[in-house]
């Protein structure tokens, strides 16, 4: 058995065994571990014969630990919670100072901050590392967020860089900030994931019922929006799904599919984040409410023979497809850039002092929310005066700009037509109400110094002022 000179990984479910393959493609030799008997033999029956010489599987904690050279790195791939504690506890015992453990799943960044300072009171350091990508990135490269001390990912940096996918040369990670800032930045990853494939679903219904599209036309459609700025990986798989013939029924299969999503909690772990930061994500939220929604069928369906809508329903020349288009384009830029406000906000308060345009520059490949327009959102955040939300940047003013009309010829038809949007119509009240220089909550303040007094600011004075109403 070749010495190892990559790293320790424990978990080798899905992700955690395609990593491996991707370590051991870049030349490295990596000890394996899993708690489970069974995931072991599996892996080990799965392993391709040329990876054989250069996989080390142990049988335990401390055969792991004690095969690696020191100071040794440790990746943990398994499920987020207390699996991950436990293992942990498990490899405590036999690390020395300077070794450095990495969880490498979807964590919440509050517990990588507790597991952070516990390790540190040992003199062992611990990364959060967020991996984007799915199977696919795990085994040819994902995009990877790291947060955790300098000296801890320098240690692991060699493998890391190895392992991540490559824009233009550069490798698709980095460290992100202190403690719990790799899985903070994860998780709004997840949160913008979950605001884009709602606004593209809503975008296919639309298509669907109110333009009255077959499927391999959208599929057209999708195919070639993908060369145009909406080009991104989520755009492309939508191609793709309505292409995808039935294998058990006639049709396309997306038809045949249950129209409920299930959730994994990163997005509400972002809303409940941002609600916290003070900062509004409505698109990320309502992505999450309307899974929530979703998951509602019986009642849904017993609703629809109950509640009245509109009578009238759309026919192929109740709007435009570039309306549709350019909703759309409007809506992922709002997305973008309420996570990434999320992102700078969280930064600042938790001292991890995060550069936006280097999450935009590791996004560009190797996640699922990889999309063209990254490249520019980077550069956009590179510049000396760098913009306070990313839709006042040029050129995303301008492609707002241009996009308005038919975003708001989308959500007024899809209205008319009692079609809902929630990601597509909060996205447009998202860049509606930033770009207002006066909103409402002057009547807000009224009611509450009213029914409560809580006094009120003036436009005209400083100062805080009650009235006797």
């Amino acid at each position: 058995m070749a010495a190892v000179t990559g790293m320790g990984v424990v978990g080798l479910g899905v992700m955690g065994q395609n990593l491996v393959l991707n370590m051991v493609d870049k030349g490295f030799t990596v000890a394996v571990h899993d708690p489970w008997t069974e995931a072991r033999d599996r892996f080990a029956g799965s392993l391709p014969l040329e990876a054989k010489e250069r996989v080390h599987l142990v049988q335990g904690p401390m055969e792991l630990v004690y095969s690696l050279s020191t100071p040794r790195t440790i990746l943990i791939m398994v499920k987020a919670g207390d699996p991950v504690d436990a293992v942990i506890d498990s490899l405590l015992p036999h690390l020395a100072p300077g070794d450095t453990l990495i969880d490498g799943g979807n964590s919440h960044y509050r517990d990588t901050i507790r597991r952070e300072a516990s390790l540190t009171d040992r003199n062992v350091f611990f990364i959060g590392l967020g991996v984007s990508g799915g199977e696919k990135g795990a085994r040819y490269g994902p995009s990877m967020m790291a947060g955790g001390e300098r000296t801890a990912y320098e240690n692991s940096r060699t493998v890391i860089e190895a392992i991540a996918a490559r824009f233009n040369g550069e490798p698709c990670c980095a460290l992100v900030g202190g403690d719990g800032a790799g899985h903070f930045v994860k998780m709004l990853h997840n949160g913008i994931e979950y605001g884009i494939m709602q606004a593209i679903a809503e975008a296919y219904v639309l298509l669907r019922d109110l333009v009255g599209l077959a499927h391999e036309e959208m599929a057209d459609l999708f195919t070639a929006w993908n060369r145009t700025e909406l080009g991104s990986y989520l755009v492309e798989i939508t191609a793709e799904i309505l292409r995808r013939k039935d294998d058990l029924g006639d049709g396309p299969l997306v038809e045949a599919i249950l129209d409920t999503a299930g959730q994994k909690g990163t997005g509400r772990w972002s809303s409940e984040a941002a609600l916290a930061c003070g900062i509004p994500t409505p698109t990320i939220t309502e992505a999450v409410f309307a899974r929530s929604l979703a998951s509602l069928k019986a009642e849904r369906v017993a609703a629809a023979s109950l509640m009245a809508g509109p009578d009238f329903r759309g026919t192929g020349d109740a709007i435009p497809v570039e309306s549709i288009r350019q909703a759309l384009q409007g809506s992922i830029i709002a997305t973008f850039s309420q996570g990434l406000a999320l992102i700078e906000k969280g930064g600042r308060e938790h001292g991890w002092d995060i550069d936006l345009s280097v999450i935009a520059a590791i996004w560009r490949e190797g996640c699922v929310i990889r999309a063209g327009l990254l490249d520019a959102m980077s550069s956009a955040y590179r510049q000396s005066e760098k913009p306070a939300n990313l839709m006042c940047a040029p050129k995303f003013r301008h492609m707002l700009a241009e996009s308005q009309q038919g975003w708001r010829q989308t959500v007024s038809a899809a209205t008319i037509s009692g079609i809902p949007v929630p990601a597509i119509g909060s996205s447009l009240t998202y860049y509606d109400s930033y770009r207002s220089d006066r909103l409402w909550a002057n009547m807000i303040q009224a009611q509450r110094d009213y029914f409560g007094a809580h006094t009120y600011e003036r436009l005209d004075r400083a100062g805080s002022f009650h009235t006797r109403w």
